[in-house]
């Protein structure tokens, strides 16, 4: 017979807890979240009219005299339950945007699509995966006597893709600083597709408000050379967005040569530095702009929004390209789990965190993920939809007290986060019949394949 555990002895503990039942419901409705924000307080909303109490609810009245809500952690090594959400809002908020719905009209699809990636600059040559690596016939070594060539077919999924082939020669500072930059960079790509479109048509540069309207929704994806590359889904408007039809020169032509114009020519230079210079930063040259079509011609919409929610879960940590927590001492680095080319960048981040020229990027708080600083995701305001309003209409199906937007008095304290052993493990089985139940669900859905 097997020996009960600690976490066992847990679990049975608060099955056999009197409030065990309304504990569970708190857990469900969680959806199984592994880590969870534990509230205090209470809620009381009030009719504006008459002052009459029209519902009050108190926490001194469940389990613990606690709330449990979710993480809401978009990250599938840190919450499972939450990622899978989390990536359910983004696929319907991208596919809005591509598709309409959620009060986009359908007409946004005949507009002017694009699927767009823009990648990092080259900082040095690294190993490749899947063919033969870096052939060369001269057999030339580098300065420091490695050769600049390797001819071995490495499988995608082996430790020596994405490494440097000389580490002294691989320029750390320049990956660093095009991470803290890599937003910037962005906003100035964005800047400069709105002129170069409003050129080509003949317009003044600051009239392209006037007569059309750039939206897009990006998400950064780590390669595996723990360099940051960008997918975006770029669509063209009319001046009032998505309810406004573009006029005819804002086709798929003008926008993606103004694309590939702009990402060639856009770029960002660092404070100068005593220490460093001044680098000019610049995206790379592998660059892809395809135009999504609604004759079927192009990449699939659906595909395209799953592929960009799939890495919005994606923590730094899951990649293999920094952590998900951030590091608070030198220590840290040296006993992180991470290769020894993503530890070289991290070091390089905290040195670089400590020159004054630099204080404004934040490089040592932004250590674990090697210097990025932006969103995982951004859109612009027209895009689509927000997760706000997927929230909002989430809790509307699931039949949430509408009057509850009405609260007027409301009082809520954190009280800690997380679950015990056996309670982790109750809230994993809950959680893995929400995925099955979505499972099934989606399967009859879709029907007989």
């Amino acid at each position: 017979m097997r020996q009960l555990t600690e976490t066992d002895r847990d679990a049975i503990r608060l099955a056999q807890d009197p409030q065990f039942a309304r504990w569970l419901e708190q857990i469900t409705a969680t959806g199984g979240c592994s880590h969870p924000i534990h509230l205090t307080g209470s809620t009381t909303t009030l009719d504006s009219a008459t002052g009459e109490i029209l519902h009050h609810y108190d926490t001194r009245n469940e389990p613990g005299e606690r709330l449990l809500i979710r993480c809401r952690n978009r990250r599938a090594t840190i919450c499972p339950p939450c990622s899978r959400l989390h990536a359910g809002d983004t696929y319907h908020l991208v596919r809005a945007g591509l598709l309409g719905g959620k009060n986009i009209p359908t007409t946004i699809r005949h507009r002017p699509r694009l699927f767009v990636t823009l990648t990092a600059p080259s900082f040095g040559p690294v190993h490749r995966g899947g063919e033969v690596c870096r052939p060369r016939r001269d057999g030339g070594t580098c300065e420091h006597g490695r050769s600049l060539g390797c001819g071995t077919v490495h499988a995608p999924d082996v430790s020596a893709v994405g490494q440097p082939l000389c580490p002294d020669c691989y320029d750390y500072t320049a990956h660093v600083l095009w991470h803290a930059h890599a937003s910037k960079l962005w906003d100035r790509f964005v800047i400069d597709v709105r002129r170069r479109l409003a050129s080509s048509a003949g317009l003044v540069q600051s009239c392209f408000a006037d007569h059309a309207r750039l939206s897009f929704a990006r998400v950064a994806e780590y390669q595996k050379r723990a360099a940051v590359h960008v997918h975006a889904v770029v669509r063209l408007d009319g001046p009032n967005g998505p309810d406004d039809e573009p006029p005819t020169w804002a086709n798929s032509h003008a926008l993606t040569d103004a694309v590939r114009a702009s990402t060639r020519r856009v770029h960002v230079r660092t404070l100068h530095s005593p220490a460093v210079g001044e680098l000019v930063l610049r995206w790379g040259d592998q660059i892809d702009a395809r135009p999504l079509n609604a004759n079927g011609h192009g990449p699939d919409d659906d595909a395209v929004a799953a592929y960009v929610a799939k890495y919005v879960t994606k923590g730094a940590s899951e990649t293999g390209a920094g952590l998900d927590h951030p590091l608070t001492a030198w220590a840290d680095i040296e006993s992180a789990p991470v290769s020894t080319h993503v530890r070289t960048l991290m070091r390089a981040a905290w040195r670089l965190g400590s020159l004054p020229e630099y204080a404004h990027l934040r490089l040592r708080a932004w250590t674990h993920t090697l210097g990025y600083r932006g969103h995982i995701l951004t859109k612009s305001r027209a895009y689509s939809t927000t997760y706000a309003a997927l929230r909002a209409e989430r809790a509307h199906h699931l039949g949430r007290d509408p009057t509850l937007d009405a609260v007027t008095d409301r009082y809520w304290r954190y009280a800690g986060s997380g679950l015990t052993p056996g309670a982790a493990l109750i809230a994993a089985g809950v959680a893995e019949d929400v995925a099955t139940n979505r499972e099934i669900a989606r399967d009859e859905r879709e029907g007989p394949r």
